[in-house]
Formats: C-alpha cells, sequence, structure tokens
C-alpha cells in the first residue's frame, strides 16, 4: 500500500526505531508510548486489519504470537507481565489501517484502561 505509514516503516522508507525484525514481521518502539514499554508488531504483509487475516495469512498471526514473548524477555517485562493488545476498526480504536500488536509493559497496567 502506498500510502500506509506502516507499510513505510517496514520497507524502510520511514525511519523508526526497529527493536526485532525477520523476513515476516517488523516490530519498532511506538512514537506515542502508553507505558515505558510500548512496541508496535506489524507484518511486513499489508493486512488492514484483525478482519483481514484469513487461511492465506493467518500464519503471521501465529509467527506474531512466539516473537511476542522473545519481545517481552529483550524488554525484561517477561516475568513481570505484560499486554498485548490488537485494535479493530474505528470503534475499536486502530487508527492505522495495518495489522499490528501492541506490547505493553513496564508499569502495572490497570484494568479497565484509564
Amino acid at each position: 500500500m502506498d500510502d500506509c505509514i506502516f507499510c513505510k516503516i517496514a520497507n524502510k522508507e520511514i525511519p523508526s526505531k526497529i527493536v526485532y525484525e525477520d523476513d515476516k514481521v517488523v516490530a519498532f518502539n511506538d512514537i506515542d508510548p502508553k507505558a515505558p514499554v510500548h512496541v508496535l508488531i506489524i507484518p511486513k504483509e499489508h493486512i488492514p486489519s484483525p478482519n483481514h487475516i484469513n487461511s492465506g495469512n493467518s500464519t503471521v498471526s501465529a509467527h506474531i504470537a512466539s516473537i511476542i514473548p522473545k519481545l517481552a524477555k529483550q524488554f525484561d517485562i517477561y516475568d513481570s507481565g505484560y499486554r498485548v493488545v490488537v485494535n479493530c476498526g474505528k470503534d475499536g480504536g486502530q487508527t492505522v489501517g495495518h495489522l499490528h500488536y501492541h506490547l505493553l509493559g513496564g508499569r502495572n497496567l490497570d484494568w479497565p484502561p484509564g
């Protein structure tokens, strides 16, 4: 997608603080963090939202799930705990039309969020 900011980050067209990358995903620090650790994990393939996960692209979600504990260890939140958030659509809080997972931690994350 030519106008997708996350595609541009994945393609290195926009600089970002990348904390993890492999052939399927990129993880980078959120520019507006909601916790001391706030990392976004995105597939390199453009998938607009969780509604667009299907049998042809679902393996990337499983791959992301396997990356999350590694990032939690990298940021020293594995044992203390963390939250993973995936927003879908405007009412769900999705602000960028590219599937992304938020990894948040580094402090107590009260529920419900304030």
